[in-house]
């Protein structure tokens, strides 16, 4: 992994911020992350399946029914992982939209707090920069009536956050249900 100067004191903050998050009642810390997309049809898979029984599959992966892009919101607490999918591209507006279903999926866990802790990565789409993320974020802590924190990962170290390890196993576990899926809900 690229290391930047700043790594460390970049990893010092996450851990105390995460630490203050955890140990205040009124405080729900999430993590979030989304994959590479995922073609769903009937396909090959390189050959490879999790399941006992081999599959029938196309011989060659050509043709896809849809193109489908996972975003996973892991509760640190509770270590709930929520999947949602989408059609189209990693953009702020799918992953505010997926923050704002989760939430009113949720909200009735969670009378009490404050604030809303969420440890992401500085992807594209959620970099501190991007104009369209961080207003979607102000609009959605105005509609709830929360503060938002945002915790951002060190560059290039994603790989290390709860989320991106639950969806990697996890996400990839379920596939095989996409496989199978003759018809498929998204968000956006």
């Amino acid at each position: 992994m690229k290391k930047i100067p700043q790594t460390d004191a970049i990893f010092e903050n996450v851990f105390r911020e995460n630490q203050a998050s955890d140990e205040n009642s009124k405080s729900l810390r999430v993590s979030i992350d989304t994959k590479a997309k995922v073609k769903i049809g009937n396909l090959s898979r390189g050959g490879k399946a999790r399941t006992l029984e081999a599959k029938a599959a196309d011989d060659h992966d050509t043709q896809w029914q849809e193109v489908l892009v996972p975003f996973g919101i892991l509760n640190t607490h509770s270590q709930q992982l929520s999947i949602y999918f989408g059609q189209s591209a990693e953009t702020s507006d799918f992953i505010v939209d997926c923050l704002t279903a989760w939430w009113r999926e949720n909200q009735h866990n969670y009378l009490e707090l404050d604030e809303w802790v969420i440890d992401l990565d500085g992807g594209a789409a959620t970099r501190s920069d991007r104009t369209q993320f961080i207003k979607r974020m102000v609009e959605l802590s105005q509609a709830i009536n929360l503060k938002i924190r945002l915790i951002y990962y060190p560059p290039y170290h994603s790989r290390v956050s709860a989320s991106q390890t639950l969806l990697t196993n996890g996400f990839y576990e379920s596939v095989e249900l996409g496989k199978a899926a003759a018809k498929t809900e998204t968000i956006y």
